[in-house]
């Protein structure tokens, strides 16, 4: 069974890169060259809205260790890597003016989860009280939680 399905998901993946050829994926920046990535928070935004899909936003810097360390332990978790496929993704380098990406503040990293009504999820936070929504390399399973939450918060309330 598990080989049919995992013939039917690599069809599935070939078909989308297909009809959605404009998409290079260096978008991924090294958080999961397999994943699909969108271009602009407003492109992301759409894209939740009308696919009924949450919206995962990584908030992280090139030069940041903490981002880079976060990154790796992201990219290399097969579990997150599957999870995220269920996600609109979209990772910023730069911060958007909408003041509801930094509920806590302007730091890196940080995860938010928006839903397709385009509600932020403030109440999905990690475990730090000074920085809501950062995440360490150490807090993987907390975050991969955080991304089951998010998509069962989808099905019971909307």
């Amino acid at each position: 069974v598990s080989c049919a399905l995992a013939k039917d998901a690599g069809k599935k993946e070939t078909k989308e890169t297909t009809t959605n050829p404009k998409l290079p994926q260096t978008l991924s920046r090294g958080w999961g060259d397999q994943l699909i990535w969108t271009q602009t928070y407003e492109e992301a935004l759409f894209r939740a809205k009308h696919s009924n899909k949450p919206l995962m936003i990584i908030h992280h810097l090139d030069d940041c260790p903490h981002s880079q360390a976060l990154k790796k332990v992201f990219a290399e978790n097969k579990d997150i890597q599957k999870l995220a496929e269920k996600f609109i993704l979209l990772n910023l380098v730069y911060e958007t003016t909408d003041k509801n990406l930094s509920p806590d503040g302007q730091y890196v990293p940080r995860v938010l989860f928006i839903d397709p009504s385009l509600t932020v999820r403030a109440d999905i936070t990690g475990r730090y009280s000074n920085r809501l929504y950062a995440y360490e390399p150490s807090d993987i399973s907390l975050l991969y939680s955080n991304m089951q939450k998010a998509l069962k918060l989808l099905k019971t309330e909307l």
